[in-house]
């Protein structure tokens, strides 16, 4: 498989000036814990004072990695923060964010979240130009493209314009520079979610407004698709619309990705989960006794569940809440330990009883294959596994963990196939109508995994020779056994 398949990360992003004499190094600190469930593999803080760039990265938590004695020593009025996580191969330091280079104006700092879908190519032309990489991280692609076209044009706009010209894929981008520009650019489909705030004091970027509020600005705005924001040292905010594409918001944001006390285009998280609850239950029919919410992600669409059938939500699935994400950890075998490790059945809650369990979205099934088996010998009577999500039938080239069709559970299987895989007794997918009317963003989102038609060309070509390539090997399996 080529490695432009393997490359890609689903982040978070924080950036943030000080219009006064603020230390902001604070600020990224809990922007970051507020962002800590898009990646907790590596994250790093890079600030700007009078006279140096300082940059600190770690493996692991925010928690664990920053000190007291640390944020005091990244001073500066200025500043950008990253949460990573990889999706293949090991997590090492030298792909964590943010990436600092030298030159031009004076230094630029960079962190992206998002994926390059033509990251080979454009890591080959910088190669080419004798750019040195140090890294396997696309962030480091984007901050020498950004660089060589600035020292080539001498002019932001343009070296932004060339950069996106360049760049196919899915990039929420905050930079700032040694000559204090903080700046934010977004790809021309929106693909993954961006945002700012500002007010008398500071301006805030990031890639989710619960990070922003956090941190004492109420109102957040989306950064346009294909836009860049500039957010100047004396207080002005310069918008310049780069490239126009047509918008295409990812749907897992709102289905799993990010945290319900967000709002992402306008659209609250929280609401979106409920209308997903309540688009399944208006489809289909059921005599259950409680709803079960797989934690914590299911938990609003639970609730959705509950409000249109009257039936009650019960918390049969006890999380350990010092046990990470599964769907974003990097290997099979780590995710299916940890799976053991995060949830505990309530055996009084479940015994006996006929539940609705409610998930958000099934990719591999190897999850859900544990969680069912643990509700079993709780001496549960019956599971309707409701999955709030379409079937996840195709790969992700954006920044979601979906590599392959091999790997995806709805693609290689009927619905009474997966029914009997899981070991439950009925399997209800949400609709691909319910799943838009609950995000109510239109045709404005990106449901290339569930349908396999995707917003940018190399894309597309990828998934069909992906495609080809399964059927043909398919073919020849099945020519050996006949």
């Amino acid at each position: 498989m080529s490695s432009d398949l393997n490359k890609k990360e689903a982040c978070g992003v924080f950036g943030i000036r000080s219009f006064g004499d603020q230390n902001v190094s604070r600020m990224i600190y809990n922007g970051l814990i507020s962002l800590q469930h898009r990646g907790q593999e590596a994250c790093g803080i890079a600030t700007l004072n009078e006279h140096n760039i300082h940059v600190r990265k770690a493996l692991g938590l925010v928690s664990n990695s920053y000190s007291e004695k640390t944020l005091s020593e990244l001073e500066g009025k200025i500043g950008i923060g990253h949460v990573r996580y990889s999706t293949v191969g090991t997590s090492t330091i030298s792909d964590a964010q943010p990436f600092k280079i030298g030159y031009p104006r004076k230094g630029i700092v960079l962190a992206h979240n998002g994926n390059l879908v033509n990251y080979v190519e454009m890591r080959n032309d910088l190669l080419k130009n004798g750019r040195n990489l140090e890294s396997t991280c696309d962030a480091e692609i984007i901050v020498h493209k950004v660089a060589d076209e600035l020292i080539r044009t001498k002019d932001i706009e343009r070296a932004i314009y060339n950069y996106m010209e360049a760049a196919e894929g899915s990039y929420s981008t905050g930079m700032f520079t040694g000559e204090r520009e903080l700046i934010a650019f977004r790809d021309p489909n929106g693909i993954r979610p961006f945002c700012f705030g500002v007010n008398g004091e500071k301006a805030m970027l990031a890639s989710e407004s619960v990070a922003i509020n956090i941190n004492g600005i109420e109102e957040t705005h989306d950064v346009k698709p294909g836009e860049m924001v500039i957010f100047h040292e004396d207080g002005r905010t310069e918008h310049t619309q780069i490239m126009k594409g047509e918008r295409r918001h990812c749907m897992f944001e709102y289905v799993y990705f990010s945290r319900p006390d967000s709002t992402i285009e306008g659209r609250s998280v929280y609401d979106a989960r409920i209308e997903l609850g309540r688009n399944m239950a208006k489809t289909f029919e059921t005599d259950a006794d409680i709803i079960v919410p797989v934690p914590d992600t299911s938990r609003s669409a639970a609730e959705g569940i509950a409000r249109e059938t009257g039936i009650h939500v019960a918390e049969g699935l006890m999380k350990n809440r010092y046990v990470h994400r599964t769907f974003i950890m990097p290997e099979q075998q780590t995710r299916s330990l940890s799976v053991e490790m995060k949830l505990n059945p309530i055996r009084s809650v479940l015994k006996d009883k006929h539940i609705i369990l409610v998930d958000d979205s099934i990719v591999r099934g190897t999850t859900m294959e544990k969680i069912v088996s643990m509700i079993r010998k709780a001496g549960v009577k019956k599971i309707d596994l409701w999955v709030t999500c379409p079937p996840v039938t195709s790969p992700c080239f954006y920044g979601v963990d979906i590599a392959t069709h091999n790997e995806l559970i709805a693609a290689n299987h009927t619905v009474p196939e997966i029914e009997k895989k899981l070991k439950v007794d009925r399997l209800c997918y949400q609709t691909m109508d319910g799943l838009v009317k609950a995000i109510d963003l239109g045709e404005n989102i990106c449901r290339a995994c569930l349908t396999g038609e995707y917003p940018t060309c190399k894309a597309q070509k990828m998934a069909e020779k992906m495609k080809m390539q399964r059927s043909l090997t398919n073919k020849r399996y099945y020519e050996m056994d006949h």
